[in-house]
């Protein structure tokens, strides 16, 4: 009997050994990161192949490998589509064993990817999305929200905005979840800052026609005329703004997610003296236009913020396979939920349990014609603001995961 026990105490110590090990290095003996972004279409410019190119640019950075085993890259256009990206994310999990997958350029593709990654536990890091839903309501203990949300943008910019002078506001919103968050939450400070909201309209994703939205926001008299959108959206909205004499008319065009793109596409003459908050800027400092450059030879452009942000959240989750020992998602997680992220595109970044990557933000303005010294030299750095008060606070959210 007491060798039997033996017998079985041993044999339970050795499986259990046997788990442990199977749990440490890398599970398929490679490391697998998905790109999944919009490739094509209304936000393939401050995302698409340069968040390629930036994640290809994180690997070959950290040497091609992580704990011996090879680094692999592939990348899918989701096209802004919810069910495509969800369909891809779940053929990535079962078939091509994606350990991690970045990019996620629209809140509805990301939430849905989110999703899937909490069934399978495929960690997502979303660098393009903007709703806080991802880190509230919909929050996953596989699921990172890099870049920016729809609180802090507002937060850093939309007071300021109200504080100088933009009073009552008017909101043309992209109608889907990224804009209505951005919505909601810009309304939220623009009361608190003792402005007003005259009223809103929605308009689908990709509109090419604003004409009946502009009209109604120049009728309101808003003194402000809020853009909930991005990308193409955003830069077709101001361009037919300036046709229908809106700006010059005495109303501001305030845009809440403004990429280095966008103003380089509309031009300083257009663009100049418009305010919004930022997580990057390539001129911020020398490491960031050391990277930013780096880039630009790689690819004839700056970088937008998201796609500085693809090159860090890759290389961060890379550093946290090597620091645990794994690519196992949940040690993985922990690792990087306990990682100080200062690069040259995270300052005082640090990863809550809720899935928000706090760092901090910057409150920019457009350059005049007359101050602009260089084809990308487009911004001036008005204010730094720290990461904690610019993101919204655990206390304040509602990830049933954090403990209050």
């Amino acid at each position: 009997m007491k060798k039997r026990l033996m017998q079985f105490v041993t044999g339970t110590t050795i499986l259990g050994m046997a788990m442990v090990a199977g749990a440490a290095g890398i599970s398929t003996d490679v490391v697998k990161i998905g790109v999944l972004t919009d490739m094509s279409g209304v936000y393939s410019a401050i995302g698409g192949k340069g968040s390629v190119t930036a994640a290809k640019m994180a690997i070959a950075d950290f040497g091609g490998k992580v704990l011996g085993k090879p680094i692999k890259l592939i990348s899918a256009d989701h096209q802004n589509k919810a069910d495509i990206a969800s369909t891809k994310a779940r053929e990535w999990a079962d078939t091509d064993h994606v350990d991690m997958i970045t990019g996620l350029l629209n809140s509805g593709c990301a939430l849905a990817v989110q999703k899937i990654g909490t069934e399978k536990k495929v960690i997502s890091i979303a660098t393009g999305a903007g709703s806080t839903t991802l880190t509230n309501e919909h929050c996953s203990p596989y699921g990172v929200h890099y870049v920016y949300d729809t609180y802090a943008l507002p937060k850093v910019a939309g007071g300021a905005i109200v504080d100088t002078g933009g009073k009552s506001w008017f909101f043309l919103t992209a109608d889907y979840a990224f804009g209505h968050s951005l919505e909601k939450n810009t309304a939220a400070f623009v009361k608190a800052h003792g402005g007003k909201v005259l009223g809103q309209v929605r308009h689908p994703l990709a509109t090419s026609d604003f004409s009946s939205y502009l009209l109604q926001a120049q009728a309101s008299g808003a003194k402000v005329i809020g853009l909930a959108n991005a990308g193409g959206d955003f830069i077709n909205a101001v361009k037919q703004a300036r046709e229908f004499g809106i700006v010059q008319g005495g109303q501001t065009i305030a845009g809440m997610l403004v990429f280095l793109s966008d103003v380089k596409s509309l031009g300083l003459d257009v663009a100049q003296g418009m305010n919004f908050a930022t997580s990057f800027y390539w001129d911020r400092d020398e490491a960031s236009r050391k990277w930013s450059q780096r880039y630009f030879a790689k690819t004839g452009s700056m970088p937008t913020m998201n796609q500085a942000g693809v090159y860090s959240a890759v290389t961060t989750y890379l550093k946290a396979i090597k620091k645990a020992g794994t690519d196992n998602p949940d040690a993985v997680m922990k690792t990087m939920r306990g990682m100080k992220i200062n690069d040259f595109f995270s300052i005082n970044g640090h990863l809550r349990a809720d899935g928000s990557m706090v760092h901090d933000m910057f409150l920019v303005e457009v350059k005049k014609p007359s101050e602009s010294k260089a084809p990308w030299d487009l911004l001036k750095v008005i204010k730094q603001v720290p990461g904690d008060e610019a993101f919204m606070s655990l206390a304040e959210g509602s990830c049933s995961t954090v403990k209050k």
